[in-house]
């Protein structure tokens, strides 16, 4: 796990990573333990089954991803259920109206525990350019969000890229005591680190 989390600190993107530098401030349970949560992890991001929650045009890209030409099934993604109560992912892919929230709140409230969520598109991570009465402004207002994917629409490449980095994700979920532990490390990062109002441009 310390050799994947420096290859991981490598990366550009990753070098400000809360989650990493907080795995590696705590300590781990031991050997036994920590390979229980590593084979428990590589499990579950082997086996995720997306419920099917296509609300908008962004559902058409969703669909192309699981098309031959892009072969999500690679990562043991292609089961589409249609019932929530067989599903782990929901990916949220499109604008989500007020009308619409409830039942989507309805559905993550029905899926089994635990349960990870993809918010796919600009209309559902944000309201996009539907910044009106009608639009829920992000769903992260309706359910817990854990990869935002950006674009209008975005490509099932980038699609099958957010679920190779919640994979990731999954992989190095603590599963046992430390987790909480691990959770105060990063919400304590998260407080010391520089507010987004203080981070002033080249031409501020």
């Amino acid at each position: 796990m310390r050799d994947y989390n420096e290859k991981m600190l490598r990366i550009p993107s990753k070098r400000d990573d809360l989650q990493l530098a907080a795995e590696q401030s705590v300590d781990g349970p031991g050997f036994l333990i920590t390979s229980v949560e590593q084979l428990t992890g590589l499990a579950q991001a082997r086996s995720l089954w997306p419920v099917t929650m296509g609300l908008a045009c962004c559902a058409i890209e969703m669909m192309g991803a699981g098309t031959p030409r892009f072969d999500m099934s690679r990562f043991g993604w292609e089961i589409f259920r249609a019932s929530p109560r067989h599903a782990d992912v929901m990916i949220v892919s499109g604008r989500v109206s007020h009308k619409m929230a409830p039942i989507v709140r309805n559905v993550y409230d029905s899926m089994p525990e635990p349960k990870w969520v993809i918010s796919m598109g600009a209309c559902a991570s944000s309201g996009g350019l539907f910044n009106n009465y009608a639009i829920v402004q992000g769903c992260d207002h309706i359910v817990p969000v854990d990869i935002y994917l950006p674009g209008c629409p975005p490509r099932p490449e980038m699609l099958i890229n957010a679920m190779l980095e919640l994979t990731r994700q999954i992989e190095r979920r603590p599963i046992l005591a430390h987790r909480e532990e691990i959770a105060r490390a990063v919400e304590a990062a998260a407080l010391k680190a520089t507010p987004t109002s203080e981070m002033k441009g080249l031409l501020a």
